[in-house]
């Protein structure tokens, strides 16, 4: 059986960076989308545009870190090398 990818979102929820959240730099609008795509490799797809932000952004080493936290307390290997 498949698990979910685990969606970007580390639960900080602030958003104050140009209406993005502090802790995975998405916009309300971007974690609607994300639980919106459908496979693998549209969630995959739509992380790498958004480690893209997040470094742009800055703390990119934070937001890592704690994504893959949230990977291994499911359980689930990181869908890419975060």
């Amino acid at each position: 059986m498949s698990r979910k990818i685990p969606g970007p979102c580390i639960d900080v929820c602030k958003f104050k960076l140009a209406d993005r959240c502090i802790g995975c730099a998405m916009t309300k609008k971007d974690k609607r989308a994300f639980k919106k795509k459908n496979g693998k490799n549209a969630k995959v797809g739509f992380l790498i545009e958004l480690i893209k932000k997040r470094k742009e952004l800055g703390r990119y080493d934070y937001w890592r870190k704690m994504y893959l936290r949230k990977c291994a307390k499911k359980g689930i290997k990181p869908p890419i090398a975060a």
